[in-house]
């Protein structure tokens, strides 16, 4: 296996990521919270194995988001296979729209999915669960802006969606996800996915992306999802 340190970085994404979790750091701190409270998620979509690898290898990341299966299936057999040689263990997330035919994948290839969002899903993950025997921590992404256009199930149908997941389906769900309208300050988002989440006994809440993290980590994120500050611009 190489040396780490010889492993190009094309993006300099390595150089940043470390800079962030320096400014993630001193963010919990700031806030008073406790070291390590919050998982940075490396999203990771629309770049290559190879522009990953050096996070991995150098930097030592091993949690990394994806918004689409089929991009994630192949980049990820890879991937998982060269951190097992340097014997880091990758943790996926699925941070993108889930469809009913994509399920069974979707349970093989992530190791979180935080977009369960409709019945038809959760009934589809209660299906291939059972079959498999393979069980990802499982998310609820809530559309606390209410934009027609976004997936996630509506604030007011938030409570019944996740009792129908844990006592219709048998699904253990662990926390809630959101993504902010972009044109609207992020903290009622942030506030109003907390107030939800602790009602139904959730500890988890993804939330907070490169331009509001520091808000979410305030308001109580325990997952941040950040892309462009650590690989760049996407740009494809």
């Amino acid at each position: 296996m190489a040396d780490p340190s010889l492993i190009a970085d094309p993006l300099g994404a390595v150089e940043r990521l470390e800079a962030l979790r320096a400014e993630i750091a001193r963010r919990i701190a700031d806030c008073g919270r406790p070291p390590g409270s919050v998982e940075l998620i490396a999203v990771s979509k629309t770049f290559t194995a190879d522009e990953v690898w050096p996070t991995i290898a150098t930097a030592g990341q091993t949690v990394f988001g994806e918004n689409r299966v089929q991009e994630a299936v192949a980049k990820w057999r890879d991937l998982r296979a060269r951190a097992a040689a340097l014997g880091r263990s990758i943790e996926l997330h699925l941070i993108g729209p889930l469809q009913t035919n994509k399920t069974r994948e979707a349970v093989h290839c992530f190791d979180v999915i935080e977009t369960v969002d409709r019945e038809a899903i959760a009934a589809a993950l209660a299906k291939e669960i059972a079959r498999s025997g393979k069980s990802p921590r499982l998310f609820i992404e809530v559309n606390t802006g209410k934009e027609p256009q976004k997936a996630g199930v509506l604030p007011e149908a938030a409570d019944a969606f996740i009792a129908a997941c844990r006592d219709k389906y048998g699904l253990a769900v662990e926390g809630l996800m959101c993504i902010p309208p972009a044109e609207e300050h992020a903290s009622p988002h942030f506030a109003l996915l907390s107030v939800i989440a602790s009602r139904n006994g959730l500890k988890r809440l993804s939330m907070g992306m490169s331009a509001d993290w520091p808000l979410a980590v305030q308001l109580g994120a325990t997952h941040i999802r950040v892309g462009s500050a650590i690989f760049g611009p996407r740009g494809r």
